[in-house]
């Protein structure tokens, strides 16, 4: 019997939105997922499915059905010969790794948050950074997936190739993505080193630093002239104790941060005084762990995300008028600024496709105003080519993406025909995408 559960109102993890779900429906395999598609088309009802509910967006607001994959978890094969791994869909990406890390075995790469489900991630273009490597998506040779016929069709290269680059990252609007196949890597050791330097001698470095790190990321603080600096890169050092350092980073990345935060919230003006107080007290350090143990950290501080995907050679001038901008309009934040940077792919709604990309993103602390600072970022990004991820906070409209996305139309004409009455569909995603009305289509 697949597991129901009745609620009032479902919130996401930044509480950007509040859903209104009949129910949400947990179904332990895909035979129940499949049930549950028959059964909502043939009531006519609609469904999204949820991972972590880490998107900031509202892709998966709906007064209808809702899904969640928790219960379909884990890997079900280990492919040692051809190095990679498959799993379900509602797999976590901290599961995921702790399970490839006792096989020594990891993902080639990671974003700094590691709650999300691996669907979920795959759906929405989830990144890390390196500019060796693409987005999560990338990673994919294979997956599963649930289309509203309530039948599931395998996508690869080699089997219904004509849906997998429009697959990989989908917003959930094709199918319900049930299980993948992702290429992994023999884990090795990393040295995570944190610095911070002056903001000039990034300018001189950056292109250094991006090619000759693995792994690389920086953030700049509002009002300071100090940046923090990251970097991952294979040693052949011995792994260490990680406590000291989760520690540390529970201590002072997120209960300290909190306080700072709270008091730039009841007092906004000592916002300057909070990202100078920041940048100044980053440390320098090292520590070698494997990769699933370094990528991510813990979030605990509630904020509010713009992230946009740039050309890469975009990047300095980017930088520049970002620091101008916000000294000029005095805005009161005090969250760094994240830049990382994605190899270009082919998928068709990745926002690196065909362009070796830098991510930045945009925070500010749940509570304080934050439209009019991301409404002139915003401005900024689009000045420079910017595409927006697709679970962050954006004001772009169909006409824009369509412009920024070349194969949209395409992906939307797969869409038709492979949910041709909308029943994974929502008012946001009719709104963002835009239905033609010649498709004669229920919704997106």
């Amino acid at each position: 019997m697949i597991k129901t559960e009745q609620v009032r109102i479902w919130k996401n993890w930044a509480h950007t939105f509040e859903s209104h779900p009949n129910q949400i429906l947990y179904p332990s395999s895909i035979n129940e997922v499949c049930s549950i598609v028959n059964e909502a088309a043939k009531l006519k009802k609609t469904l999204r499915v949820v991972g972590a509910g880490h998107s900031f967006t509202k892709l998966v607001k709906t007064d209808d059905w809702l899904i969640s994959l928790d219960l379909l978890s884990g890997i079900e094969q280990l492919d040692e010969e051809n190095q990679s791994v498959t799993v379900f869909g509602g797999t976590r990406l901290f599961q995921l790794g702790e399970e490839l890390g006792k096989a020594g075995y990891s993902q080639e790469n990671l974003g700094d948050i590691n709650v999300q489900s691996i669907a979920g991630a795959i759906s929405t273009g989830t990144h890390g950074t390196g500019l060796a490597f693409g987005n999560i998506s990338t990673q994919v040779t294979q997956l599963w997936l649930v289309t509203a016929s309530g039948e599931v069709i395998t996508i690869s290269k080699q089997e219904n190739a004509q849906y997998f680059n429009a697959s990989l990252v989908s917003l959930g609007s094709l199918g319900i993505i049930v299980k993948v196949t992702l290429k992994i890597i023999k884990s090795p050791v990393y040295e995570y080193k944190s610095e911070k330097v002056e903001i000039a001698a990034l300018d001189q470095q950056l292109s250094y630093l991006i090619d000759t790190n693995r792994h690389f990321e920086f953030y700049l603080f509002p009002y300071s002239d100090l940046i923090q600096i990251k970097t991952m890169n294979i040693t052949d050092k011995s792994p260490q104790n990680l406590r000291l350092h989760h520690v540390k980073n529970l201590l002072l990345e997120n209960y300290l941060f909190f306080i700072l935060s709270e008091v730039c919230r009841l007092f906004p003006k000592t916002s300057r005084s909070v990202s100078r107080l920041s940048a100044k007290a980053v440390g320098s350090s090292s520590i070698s762990a494997y990769s699933y143990q370094l990528f991510a950290t813990p979030r605990i501080v509630k904020f509010r995300e713009m992230e946009y995907c740039i050309p890469l050679q975009n990047l300095n001038s980017a930088i520049q008028e970002i620091r101008e901008c916000i000294i000029e309009k005095k805005y009161k934040v005090h969250f760094p600024i994240e830049f990382r940077t994605v190899k270009a792919d082919d998928l068709w709604l990745s926002p690196s496709y065909h362009r070796d990309s830098a991510y930045i993103a945009f925070h500010m602390y749940k509570g304080m105003p934050f439209e009019e600072y991301f409404r002139d970022m915003e401005q900024i990004m689009m000045k420079y080519e910017g595409r927006p991820h697709w679970g962050k906070m954006h004001n772009r409209n169909s006409s824009e993406l369509h412009d920024l996305y070349p194969k949209l139309a395409d992906f939307l004409t797969i869409r038709a025909e492979l949910d041709p009455n909308g029943l994974f569909s929502n008012d946001y995603l009719k709104e963002l995408l835009s239905v033609i009305p010649e498709q004669k289509l229920i919704g997106l």
